[in-house]
């Protein structure tokens, strides 16, 4: 009868703990703790009922009672290795430490005595995660433990969040998604699933991260993680009062939560509230005091607002915790190489690789190093520059040049001394400068970063065939140096970009972000972002035109500031940010009461936009989605209803457009200049790929109008500072009409798009010479020469005769390098024996003297 009994209650205790499983996964915890307690009270048997009750009492922060538990399982269970690990958690966010770490090398001797005995799926992803903590090669760990256990359970949940988690852990971030998706086709229903692989995304696509974590809170509204990673997300769009509300979400659900409390200290710090910060982190500790995941969250998310230096000391204190703490390390050695403390940065970054030889991270900054250790620096008293040798030798030093123009001019606009040396660090390949900047390949839309005091670039030569003005760059970020630290680097994003587009504008007309038709229908639609929550526009941007609207739309408030309120008041909350004012207090307390404030911007912007070419119609047929209207791009029947529609509407931009490209295309030069030149007319500032005045120069060149052609690209060259073909052909055109002005002006606007290329230092020497220019002269060909020009005799002979008309005796150096180029070169020859010639003799009253020629 007992063994009839039992065979009949097993099936219903099995159907129980399923129950009981389904409550914790949909975040009923308080249901699921009263299912497990009922079921062991009654003396129901089995290590699942302890893990489960164990789980649930630590997801809602009753840790002590978890202990307790935990200690009864432990009796109960003494050979169960998952009993074992689950222990070692519940010891560790109880303070035990000690304990824990006991707890780990009970489970690692318990199944290396009896290896046979745990050959099943979940204890060998158990005995894994042991091996990994003290050390064992990951990648076995992955390929003879969780890979065998997958395959030998594939519904094994546990596997694939280990296999993820450890991908995550080593920033395998591809991986972590494959493996966690692995698990989302045998388990759709799993909120941790979900959030593992929202975890993978997030670094790189914030869209299918938030369609992850909306995929786990649908599965479970209470689930802590993703609430969590909302809240982090809020904290980087300083949206305080979302990420204090997903706060208060996790902390109704779990009152104790290390990382809640963490990030709370976090908001706080950023709040500029101090005791509330204080007492924030001291509650995280409360059942752990030498948690370090507590300090490294703290200032990992501080370093993320560009509190390096704040965020570097938390760093410290996890690791004064745990010196083996890895994730603390790691951030510690980004934290200081963005602070410029380069020889303790790069040597944690070698000992992080060493510790962990599959973490992505630290693997790309230790290859990093050793390809910056061949980079030539460039320094003077404000400014140590660091390039490839190569580029050093080409534009090295017009980069000192500019960097210098932009502290002169903005250190004294905004009142600062920088009081340190700026470093800046330029990379001829993407991939380098993204593991500098971010730490990992990728993020292709940044051209260049600062940190505060020290600043990051892409060179032109890291994204060939999209022309980008280096200058201007380097301008915006020397202006982020001057804004940091004028704040002390406790500024919102979009103020700090705002100002530094706005100052691109106000060095240089042709910088920075302007107005354009895409921009204008934006402002006039629903993409204007309110002042107040004006961050949120740069951290999950729809689209890439979205985020570069970001950037213009932050400059027109800087723009509206100044011209409202004077550049004083806009200091004046400078200064106040840096003090630790919040951001919309200090622009209250400069200029208007936020309400009012925001929607004096929205009538200045809608303003602003309806003023764009007022002579021109921007209205788009319904019938057409795309921003531009090419005439290729609609079918017959689009072609028709087009025709039908733009009949009645003769000064619509995009009628006008199309109509011109049909033209050119038909080259019917004279119709499609009559509408190009009216279209330029009407919009005098059309810049980019879709300005008229590309098409009219095209026109008017094939017309043989080559003055009016001149005329057109001139006033392109002035608007548009990456039209390298405008720049091109203006040189050639003012060389043969020997405007040697223009010339000069010309290769210098292509050098700034462009200075690895060696058309136009050819055309700068050329009219630096004409214009006895030497210095000039000198340096353009001393710059071809660096790239290795087809006809190097020529560039060596052109050289040595500049040199040798003002006494340089490298001129000899150089005529011999022509000849050696080309030993049969006559002119060399002729200016070799020139050289070679003796000095002429004067005779005086005195002693005989010999005056050389230039003495």
């Amino acid at each position: 009868m007992i063994l009839l009994a039992g065979a009949c209650s097993f099936p219903a205790a099995t159907v129980d703990l399923k129950e009981a499983q389904k409550l914790f996964l949909a975040g009923d915890y308080t249901a699921c703790i009263s299912r497990t307690q009922g079921a062991l009270t009654n003396g129901t048997e089995g290590e699942e009922w302890h893990l489960l009750l164990s789980r649930a009492l630590l997801a809602t922060g009753r840790y002590p009672e978890a202990l307790v538990s935990i200690t009864n399982a432990l009796e109960e269970n003494r050979w169960s290795v998952r009993v074992l690990w689950q222990a070692r958690e519940v010891f560790q966010a109880n303070g035990q430490t000690e304990a824990a770490e006991r707890l780990l090398r009970r489970t690692r001797q318990t199944v290396m005595s009896q290896p046979r005995a745990f050959r099943d799926p979940a204890s060998m992803v158990v005995f894994g995660q042991a091996l990994l903590l003290t050390g064992e090669d990951p990648k076995r760990v992955l390929e003879m433990l969780y890979d065998t256990a997958k395959k030998e359970d594939p519904g094994l949940r546990d596997v694939y969040l280990a296999s993820g988690g450890l991908a995550l852990e080593k920033h395998d971030f591809a991986l972590a998604a494959q493996r966690f998706e692995e698990g989302l086709k045998k388990l759709p229903d799993d909120p941790d699933l979900e959030y593992g692989l929202a975890q993978a995304y997030a670094p790189s696509e914030p869209d299918l991260m938030a369609a992850a974590v909306e995929a786990a809170l649908a599965r479970n509204t209470n689930h802590t993680p993703s609430l969590l990673l909302l809240a982090d997300r809020s904290i980087d769009a300083e949206d305080f009062a979302d990420a204090t509300n997903f706060l208060d979400r996790v902390q109704a659900v779990n009152p104790w939560s290390p990382d809640a409390w963490a990030l709370r200290a976090v908001l706080a710090h950023l709040q500029n509230q101090p005791d509330a910060e204080r007492a924030a982190r001291e509650t995280a500790l409360k059942f752990w005091p030498m948690n370090p995941r507590v300090d490294h969250l703290i200032g990992r998310k501080l370093s993320q607002n560009y509190r390096f230096t704040e965020g570097a000391a938390h760093q410290r204190q996890a690791l004064a915790f745990d010196p083996d703490y890895l994730p603390a390390k790691a951030q510690l050695a980004q934290d200081l190489l963005r602070l410029g403390e380069e020889v303790e940065g790069w040597r944690l970054a070698a000992e992080v690789q060493k510790q962990d030889a599959y973490d992505v991270e630290a693997y790309n900054l230790v290859n990093l190093r050793a390809t910056m250790s061949k980079f030539s620096a460039l320094t003077n008293q404000d400014f140590i520059v660091r390039m490839s040798r190569p580029e050093a030798a080409v534009y090295g030093t017009r980069v000192l040049e500019l960097l210098e123009q932009a502290r002169s001019t903005l250190c004294a606009k905004y009142g600062i001394e920088v009081k340190r040396p700026t470093i800046v660090e330029v990379f001829s390949s993407q991939k380098d400068f993204a593991v500098r900047t971010f730490g990992m390949p990728g993020n292709p839309g940044y051209l260049g970063v600062c940190f505060g005091s020290v600043v990051t670039a892409n060179s032109p030569a890291a994204h060939p065939g999209n022309p980008v003005n280096w200058e201007a760059v380097l301008w915006h970020e020397f202006c982020h140096v001057v804004t940091l630290q004028r704040t002390e680097n406790k500024m919102p994003r979009w103020l700090s970009e705002g100002i530094s587009v706005y100052e691109e504008r106000q060095a240089n007309p042709a910088w920075g972000e302007h107005l354009t038709p895409r921009y204008r229908e934006m402002i006039l639609g629903d993409d204007l972002h309110p002042v107040s929550k004006l961050s949120a526009a740069f951290l999950a941007p729809p689209s890439a035109a979205h985020l570069q609207f970001a950037y213009y739309e932050s400059s027109l408030v800087v723009e509206f500031l100044v011209q409202q309120f004077g550049l004083e008041q806009l200091k004046g909350a400078l200064w106040d940010l840096g003090q630790g004012m919040e951001i919309n207090q200090a622009l209250e307390k400069h200029t208007e009461p936020m309400a009012r404030l925001e929607s004096a911007f929205t009538a200045f912007a809608r303003s602003r936009a309806l003023h764009l070419a007022p002579g021109l119609d921007f209205e788009k047929p319904a019938f057409v989605s795309t921003n531009r209207l090419a005439a290729l791009a609609l079918d017959d029947a689009d072609s028709a209803a087009w025709r039908s529609w733009a009949k009645d509407r003769p000064t619509n931009y995009w009628v006008m457009t199309r109509q011109a490209e049909e033209f050119v295309k038909m080259k019917e030069w004279t119709k499609a200049t009559n509408v190009l030149q009216r279209l330029a007319d009407l919009y005098p500032d059309s810049t980019g790929a879709d300005s008229a005045y590309r098409l009219l120069a095209l026109s008017l060149r094939e017309l043989s109008q080559t003055n009016e052609e001149r005329r057109v690209l001139a006033h392109l060259a002035e608007k548009d500072d990456t039209a390298i073909d405008a720049y091109r052909r203006l040189m050639e055109l003012s060389a043969v009409a020997r405007d040697w002005a223009a010339v000069a002006l010309n290769a210098r606007r292509y050098l700034a798009v462009d200075p690895l290329v060696p058309l136009p230092y050819r055309f700068l020497a050329q009219a630096a010479e004409e214009t006895s220019e030497a210095p000039t002269a000198i340096r353009a060909y001393r710059a071809l020469l660096e790239l290795d020009p087809p006809d190097p005799a020529q560039v060596h002979f052109d050289l040595a005769r500049i040199l040798h008309r003002g006494g340089d005796p490298e001129a000899k150096r150089q005529v011999l390098q022509a000849l050696e180029e080309a030993p049969r070169y006559r002119a060399a020859l002729q200016l070799l024996l020139e050289i070679d010639a003796p000095l002429p003799q004067t005779k005086t009253d005195g002693p005989n003297v010999t005056v050389g020629l230039g003495q």
